[in-house]
């Protein structure tokens, strides 16, 4: 084990917006025996404060599904795999035709368009601040959209990916991360979790049988079969499950931090 690369969501981070305090030790375990830490996330960069108020990590964050790589300490943006203005808007045609009560937002470099009632009523939270308009208002070519977000009210994610993913696929990579809701998330196509985490490790010469690695929804997929050892969560969607290698135990208790600890013990690392 040299590198562990972890999704945040649902893996490390709950509906309560906490870290449990035996995954932070579990983490810092890793870091103070020199195993590299990397989190590989759907987030964007602006959403990363859970890392650094309740983690203190400082290092580089793979973000928006593997389209954005962020040095957290520096607060700047290392690199980017953006969709094209034009691709974003056939994307949104092509979904609408097939489900013309889709909704639409974008994530950009430099910030959030969605459109009138994507967030549905008596949302809130910061996108609630975001001012809603149709997108070929508000996007510019030289927006560099890293996500491009769909929504229905009605269905499951699962059966709108099916339905959106293969006739999407010449124009972006489809998949999604919301448990509870039919939002689909598309990048780049050949952009996922996966390719970005190959190239990071490949910098630091860690090959992939030396990466565990943790998630547990469709958008980790790629990263749980590329890494040696992948762990989908005991509470991830099945598609996950299936997908990884191996298991670790429910987010509830504390899968991560029991699998790392195990892994340190081998390696005779005290946690403290």
């Amino acid at each position: 084990m040299r590198l562990v690369a972890s999704d945040i969501d649902g893996t490390i981070l709950g509906h309560d917006g906490r870290i449990s305090a035996r995954t932070v030790r579990a983490f810092h375990a890793c870091r103070d025996a020199g195993v590299e830490v990397v989190f590989v996330t759907g987030r964007p960069p602006r959403w990363l404060h859970p890392l650094q108020e309740q983690l203190g990590h400082t290092g580089t964050v793979i973000c928006s599904n593997g389209a954005v790589v962020w040095d957290l300490e520096a607060d700047r943006l290392v690199s980017a795999r953006a969709l094209e203005l034009d691709a974003v808007l056939e994307v949104r045609r092509i979904i609408r035709r097939l489900r013309p009560a889709a909704l639409f937002a974008a994530e950009t470099l430099t910030g959030f368009h969605l459109e009138p009632g994507f967030m549905g009523t008596g949302s809130s939270g910061v996108l609630a601040e975001v001012t809603a308009a149709p997108l070929h208002e508000t996007l510019r070519a030289g927006d560099a959209v890293v996500k491009f977000l769909a929504i229905v009210r009605e269905g499951t994610a699962d059966d709108f990916l099916a339905e959106v993913a293969p006739a999407v696929a010449h124009l972006a990579a489809a998949t999604h991360s919301a448990p509870n809701l039919a939002l689909l998330e598309l990048s780049l196509p050949g952009v996922n979790k996966a390719v970005t985490l190959a190239e990071y490790a490949a910098s630091l010469g860690v090959q992939a049988q030396d990466v565990v690695a943790f998630g547990d929804m469709p958008n980790d997929i790629e990263m749980l079969r590329w890494a040696g050892q992948g762990y989908a969560m005991a509470s991830g969607h099945p598609e996950a499950i299936l997908a990884a290698g191996q298991q670790a135990p429910h987010f509830d208790d504390d899968g991560v931090a029991q699998v790392l600890e195990a892994k340190l013990a081998a390696l005779d690392v005290p946690l403290r």
